[in-house]
């Protein structure tokens, strides 16, 4: 089983580290002075359990590597399109692409029986690019729990999580689905198969499209924003329009907006990835996360007047920082 890491940042370091250690044949892909460490020294995982170094192949050239059986996207989002043409080596005929990607992603009406089987987002995928160079018949869904990050090149340090769920977009128990988390699960990644891992998709996204944006415009934490009654306020509405939205599309939401809230101020004083994507001068991830909400609820008939808001004024401070990616 051949498994490239396309973008081998911090999950997709933490997960190709783990995959190398357990002696799978794995290949990351990765840019500049990470990229140069791990030549040189090797990749090291430093989490609260442990710390080792592995020397997996590495390289920024799709073309040396050749198909795979799968390759994992650990890009951002708004990354994935850039890389399009540049993954195609990687591609032979039954190569599988696990999309690990915050946001609503772009195959997400791919085998979803109803009315909108195949509509397309443009939010998440301009033109249509992804689904016709990547194709969404190779896609397995996933959702990434792992938070991480690079203290220095070469180097991953694990925060906190160990779970990354799979799941087919029609549902189904694949023997692909099925043979990537027997490997993941053998190399120390919790890794469950979802029947409808667009369930747990929403519930990940849910947090994200409202705690996110909000914090680049407060600066404040997870912890501040439920704590300030305006501010929770504000939240509080965007969650109740994607429930709304979501609902249309039988997604099952498994708590109450309030316990949602909750649980991300149990996290504590913790700065979301968007407002430190925006204190960074980094491009932030607001189309896969909130703009494609607000796409969503138009093709559903769902309004969104409290989402698109925010969206419209966190677009405005990326612009003013340089931190849009389009």
């Amino acid at each position: 089983m051949k498994i490239c890491i396309y973008g081998a940042g911090a999950i997709g370091g933490y997960v190709g580290a783990m995959l190398s250690r357990a002696g799978a044949d794995v290949s990351l892909i990765a840019r500049g002075p990470h990229l140069a460490a791990i030549r040189k020294d090797g990749l090291r995982l430093i989490s609260a359990e442990e710390e080792f170094t592995v020397h997996p192949r590495a390289t920024d050239d799709p073309a040396e590597l050749g198909p795979q059986d799968y390759v994992l996207l650990t890009l951002k989002a708004h990354g994935v399109r850039a890389v399009a043409d540049a993954m195609q080596p990687l591609l032979g005929p039954d190569t599988a692409v696990v999309t690990a990607q915050n946001g609503l992603p772009w195959w997400y009406f791919y085998g979803l029986e109803g009315a909108y089987e195949g509509q397309r987002l443009e939010s998440t995928d301009p033109g249509n690019v992804l689904w016709d160079r990547i194709g969404p018949q190779r896609v397995i869904g996933s959702v990434v729990w792992q938070a991480a990050d690079i203290p220095e090149p070469g180097v991953v340090q694990l925060g906190y999580g160990e779970r990354l769920s799979l799941g087919e977009p029609d549902g189904s128990k694949s023997e692909r689905v099925q043979a990537l988390s027997s490997a993941l699960i053998n190399a120390g990644i919790k890794a469950p198969i979802r029947p409808n891992i667009r369930n747990e998709i929403w519930v990940k996204l849910w947090g994200n499209l409202s705690f996110n944006p909000v914090s680049a415009l407060t600066g404040a934490t997870l912890a501040g924003m439920a704590q300030d009654p305006g501010v929770s306020s504000v939240i509080h509405a965007m969650m109740n329009e994607a429930k709304q939205v979501g609902e249309v599309l039988k997604v099952r939401f498994p708590m109450t907006v309030e316990k949602r809230i909750e649980a991300a101020e149990k996290v504590g004083a913790h700065k979301t990835s968007m407002l430190q994507d925006l204190e960074g001068g980094r491009s932030m991830e607001i189309e896969p996360l909130i703009g494609s909400v607000s796409e969503l609820g138009r093709i559903v008939g769902i309004p969104t007047p409290t989402i698109d808001t925010v969206y419209h004024l966190t677009v405005m401070r990326a612009k003013q920082s340089g931190c849009y990616a389009g």
